[in-house]
């Protein structure tokens, strides 16, 4: 029984028994929301060191993490970009 490649194509890449979401056509991530939602936390951990706290070190570890989250979100987009399989 061979198939043609027609009967190949309209087959999906993946068995709707593992991902039931592949027969309702949706199969995927956000990969610009990931990045707006990775930012918006950035801002939010910077808009956290304007508060009422008397010591310095939430100060300290709210930038240092947001430093780190932005260092990776850049990153993630200049690796992206320049990536030779997108």
């Amino acid at each position: 029984m061979a198939r043609t490649s027609r009967e190949l194509a309209k087959r999906p890449a993946v068995d709707p028994e593992d991902e039931p979401s592949v027969e309702w056509g949706w199969h995927g991530g956000f990969p610009r929301g990931m990045l707006v939602a990775g930012w918006a936390v950035v801002v939010i951990l910077l808009l956290f060191n304007f508060g009422n706290h008397e010591g310095h070190i939430e100060n300290i570890w709210l930038t240092g993490i947001a430093i780190v989250m932005a260092f990776g979100l850049v990153r993630h987009s200049v690796r992206k970009r320049h990536a030779w399989r997108r």
